[in-house]
């Protein structure tokens, strides 16, 4: 694995730092920060390990782009889904860049934490982190430069959303060359218009989640998702598995709603069985006909994404890194992803040696969508 990137650091010691880092991210230490791993590599005093992080001239952009290479080359597939998400990473104090009181579903609540949005590639090979963003708050840091430059946060470095980051780092597959065949998100990136319409611009296929309030244009004119599913027969749901899950097939009842003749959109509703008042809604863009079954896959891929932050953290710790300066957090969690994507790339390997029996099939039907118009 650290030959893949091994020529990213110049300097030999570097180099050697870099190699015992990755390998105390994929030891069975608890806690992963730096004293920990130096210990583990025999040194007296984490000062090493933190010249890695904070120090030494290596460029973490350049192993991201190795990183990304080697999940695709391993576990890419033509159904495979890229993932657009964010999690929280609670701190103390107020010095690490772009910590401040705000709400992380890692707590469910509002907490001092940073909080980094993600890029993550999800296919029935394997599923893996491949790029990262730091999210920094407006008013409590790029508005305070002082404060930025406190924090190793250079001057050319602007306010930009989480969609905006989202966006950034798909534009960054498709430079170089990936071929993204699906992208799905939450609401936070679904309501975004101006992310919708690059995804479209781009010819980049979505399923994204979106708020109930969400105007569908119709032959009528706008209406809002859950007016429309409101009105939609009861012949139109269908029951389908949007993935397997801990307890096997997520199973949801599902209607395809289309505006009719001219538009490009469809609007996608997901009902609990359990509880027929609880819809979620999604927007679906494709290039062409897709079939309902396909949609309700793409938008389940979104719920493994959580799975692969939590595996990242407890497995290679994500989360366990003690530093401040921007370009330190960019270096944790890229090495981070590199030894999760390791772990996931060898078990995908494992598997094809020794495959698991077959699942019984889901529940399915194929009934057409809902025409407004």
């Amino acid at each position: 694995m650290f030959a893949l990137v091994a020529g990213r650091f110049a300097q030999a010691d570097s180099r050697a730092r870099a190699q015992k880092y990755l390998l105390g991210l994929l030891s069975g230490v608890e806690r992963k920060n730096s004293w920990s791993l130096a210990e583990l590599a025999g040194d007296s005093s984490p000062d090493g390990m933190q010249r890695l992080l904070n120090f030494y001239r290596w460029d973490a952009e350049a192993v991201r782009d190795d990183v990304r290479g080697y999940v695709l080359a391993h576990l890419d597939d033509p159904s495979g889904v890229f993932v657009g998400d964010e999690t929280g990473f609670i701190k103390k104090g107020t010095k690490s860049a772009g910590v401040q009181r705000q709400y992380t579903g890692t707590s469910g609540k509002i907490d001092n934490c940073q909080v980094g949005v993600f890029l993550t590639y999800v296919s029935r090979h394997g599923r893996a982190l491949i790029d990262r963003e730091l999210y920094l708050p407006q008013k409590s840091w790029c508005a305070d430069r002082d404060r930025c430059r406190e924090a190793g946060i250079g001057d050319e470095v602007e306010f930009a959303t989480k969609p905006e980051l989202a966006r950034r780092m798909l534009a960054r597959l498709l430079e170089a060359g990936v071929t993204v065949g699906w992208f799905t998100a939450d609401e936070l990136y679904g309501d975004n218009p101006a992310l919708r319409d690059w995804l479209a611009e781009q010819a980049v296929n979505y399923v994204l989640a979106v708020s109930c309030d969400y105007q569908v244009t119709t032959p009528t004119g706008p209406a809002r998702a859950d007016v429309l599913a409101g009105r939609a027969p009861a012949r139109g749901w269908q029951r389908l598995s949007a993935g397997r899950g801990s307890k096997g097939h997520r199973l949801y009842d599902w209607l395809l709603i289309d505006p009719g003749p001219g538009e490009r959109h469809q609007l996608l509703v997901r009902r609990s069985i359990s509880d027929p008042t609880d819809l979620a809604y999604y927007v679906c863009h494709t290039a062409g006909p897709v079939p309902l079954a396909e949609l309700v896959r793409v938008a389940g891929s979104r719920w493994a994404v959580e799975e692969t932050f939590q595996f990242a953290k407890n497995e290679t710790g994500l989360d366990h890194y003690q530093v401040r300066k921007y370009i330190a957090w960019y270096r944790h969690i890229t090495l981070a992803m590199l030894a999760a994507a390791f772990l996931a790339v060898t078990a995908h390997a494992e598997r094809i040696r020794t495959p698991p029996p077959p699942h019984p099939a889901p529940e399915k039907g194929a009934p057409e969508p809902i025409l407004i118009g």
